[in-house]
């Protein structure tokens, strides 16, 4: 029998926790909400950071200029966002900002009470503000902490499998497995599996389990973060803005973004032969930029705006932009094969203060970071960064940094409507799985972006006006319908013999490779038309291929389909980009062919990279994708390009406005 709640949130981040929250606030009673996750403290929100990691919010200290409206155009400038959305992230952004700090989430302020801002990336205000390195840590510890004390039900490793829906097409449940009681299935059978698989019925359920990490190799997505777009790709929800994502320089032995400060104090980059050890006094230490920039000026400019630019983006390469620095990082470490450090410990081959110009000068000389070494001016400015990795075995101060460049974002992900809803009623998506991003983003929104589809989503489930929804034994049958389903598919894949663990591993790793080959920072169509035949295959033939013998090879198995799924959508919306002459821009680039009028050498180093140059058509719209749930067309997608909707200023009358909220008419 089926576990019944009025609202199921999957996943037990910063975004699902603040959700669970606003629901209790709203009179929805604790013992009614169920959180399921797989990793409880684990995940983005607690296990990932930067330097000091960014919250962006409206401007609310001094006498600085901004406004809901203000705040809304920058979201909106970055392209192919939806103009209601940015104004409510926005609008939203105080309340959800206020909700951290009444928690104790130490947000800092001066003796006035000012909650002071800095300029982060893609904002032209000092929107920007932090708890430190580990900001989003310090809003999931606060959030978890309120949650056990208003007593919401959390249940912990649990892996959930499926969505489903009523026959209204509406969300009513799911099915799970405990991970710890199938981990200790040494034989699984189908009864074990009838036994085993769980459901849950919810009139709603929120899906809050962020970004889509699985399928990339080169991550700093922490380890503990999985992500399950899946689920509502295979529930044919509507997604949008796959081809949107985020890259940038992250450590690899400790995932974390080497973003902020890291840059700032001006390290050398070096590269060593795969098999030399740069602590080795015998190891030739390749500074490699030099060959890329006409003078340590323009080298240490770049290295310093690669601090608050950290993000790879396509329009920062020529010229000697910051992201030159990505695209010589990715020649050293998958072109040449060669391993590439920063070194806090000396600074750049004939470094000389006099160097430095402009904005580099004025910041480290107001930040008195003007100490002989890089690793002395850190510890000077942040010497947080510094304890950050000596607590995971890495000491700056001895020893070099490894480093590339890896998947960090998803700008895009699920469609929701101003409430976060999905295309699919009753079922909501919050955080970095909901994909309200557009093409750039201001640095720390996505933590904002999590928070106001907490408040929105609370909201709407609240006090919305919901159509009656069908008797439980009805809805229970759906659910166990659906489950027998489940397991008619997964006995396809149980087999007597034992199969070899090393390759379901050998699998993933071959997903995760052709994910940074082709749909990663530099995207090439023949590559993903080619890879896209091949990933088809494996889907369409998944369930008999695979072998399942226990039940922890079922949860590895499941992860492998996840992951699969998941690039299989993704490419297939790259593919649809660059077929319809989509171009270079946010956080990738295009290779062309060199003889077209619409491409570019960005940099005599980089000639084997024709670069197709942007397409500024597609900057007002926004393509939305779903896989087809009809029969006879699985594994095919509908995909449509929208304009995308306006930004508006609206000027509401307060007693009209009264009125429509008192009579829950907005909702």
């Amino acid at each position: 029998m089926a576990s019944q709640y009025h609202t199921i949130i999957i996943g037990s981040g910063a975004a699902g926790l603040s959700c669970a929250l606003e629901l209790v606030k709203k009179n929805i009673p604790p013992e009614s909400i169920l959180i399921i996750t797989e990793n409880l403290g684990g995940g983005t929100s607690f296990d990932a950071g930067s330097d000091k990691q960014t919250y962006y919010k409206l401007s609310i200290a001094g006498d600085s200029s901004d406004s809901p409206i203000a705040m809304a155009h920058t979201l909106f400038d970055g392209g192919a966002m939806h103009g209601d959305i940015a104004l409510i992230e926005a609008t939203c952004s105080t309340q959800a900002f206020m909700n951290l700090v009444s928690l104790g989430v130490p947000f800092p302020h001066d003796e006035f009470g000012t909650f002071v801002g800095y300029k982060t990336d893609n904002d032209p205000l000092q929107r920007g503000t932090s708890a430190g390195p580990l900001t989003s840590h310090l809003m999931g510890t606060h959030l978890l902490r309120e949650v056990q004390a208003r007593g919401i039900k959390i249940l912990d490793h649990h892996y959930i499998m499926q969505i489903v829906k009523d026959s209204q097409g509406r969300a009513q449940g799911i099915i799970a497995v405990d991970k710890e009681e199938i981990a200790n299935i040494p034989v699984l059978t189908q009864a074990k599996l009838e036994t085993h698989l769980h459901t849950f019925q919810a009139d709603f359920i929120v899906l809050a389990t962020g970004g889509p990490s699985g399928m990339y190799g080169n991550s700093v997505y922490p380890l503990s973060q999985w992500g399950a777009t899946s689920l509502a790709i295979l529930a044919g929800a509507k997604l949008q803005n796959l081809t949107e994502s985020q890259y940038g320089m992250a450590s690899l032995k400790f995932r974390w973004n080497v973003s902020g400060t890291y840059q700032q104090v001006l390290p050398r980059y070096i590269s060593v032969d795969p098999e030399q050890d740069p602590l080795d006094t015998k190891t030739e230490c390749v500074e490699f930029l030099r060959d890329y920039f006409p003078s340590n000026t323009k080298l240490l400019t770049a290295t310093f705006l690669k601090g608050y630019q950290w993000p790879f983006n396509a329009e920062r390469i020529e010229n000697y932009g910051s992201s030159l620095i990505d695209m010589a990082v990715h020649m050293e470490t998958v072109i040449r094969k060669r391993r590439v450090y920063l070194d806090f410990r000396q600074n750049p081959a004939t470094f000389t203060w006099e160097q430095l110009e402009g904005e580099a000068k004025s910041y480290l000389d107001h930040s008195g970071g003007i100490q002989a070494r890089p690793i002395e001016r850190l510890h000077h400015m942040n010497p947080k960064a510094i304890d950050l990795y000596q607590r995971h075995g890495i000491d700056l101060w001895k020893e070099p940094l490894e480093i590339g460049v890896c998947a960090q974002h998803c700008n895009g992900g699920i469609t929701g409507d101003i409430w976060w809803q999905t295309s699919i009623p009753h079922l909501f998506a919050i955080g970095e799985v909901n994909g309200t991003h557009g093409v750039h983003r201001p640095g720390g929104s996505a933590l904002n972006a999590g928070q106001v589809g907490a408040l929105r989503a609370a909201e709407k489930i609240a006090f919305g006006l919901w159509n009656q929804l069908p008797e439980g034994n009805e809805r229970l049958f759906t659910l166990e319908s659906s489950k027998k389903k489940l397991i008619e598919t997964l006995s396809h894949s149980i087999k007597t013999d034992s199969p070899q663990d090393s390759q379901i591993s050998q699998q993933l790793q071959e997903i995760q490779s052709r994910m940074m080959q082709a749909g990663a920072y530099i995207r090439n169509n023949k590559e993903i038309d080619s890879i896209l035949i091949h990933v088809k295959k494996e889907l369409t033939n998944f369930f008999s291929h695979i072998s399942i013998l226990s039940g922890e090879q079922l949860l590895t198995s499941w992860k492998l389909y996840d992951a699969l799924v998941t690039q299989f959508t993704f490419l297939t919306a790259y593919q649809d980009y660059l077929t319809r002459g989509g171009g270079s821009r946010g956080s990738f680039v295009v290779v062309g062919d060199k003889n077209s009028e619409d491409t570019f050498i960005p940099h005599p180093k980089l000639e084997q990279y024709s670069i197709k140059k942007n397409n500024h058509d597609f900057k007002t719209k926004i393509q939305e994708i779903s896989m087809n749930q009809e029969e006879g067309k699985k594994w095919t997608f509908q995909i449509n390009w929208v304009e995308r909707r306006p930004l508006i200023s609206p000027q509401g009358w307060f007693e009209t406005v009264w009125k429509k909220y008192n009579e829950k008419k907005i909702f």
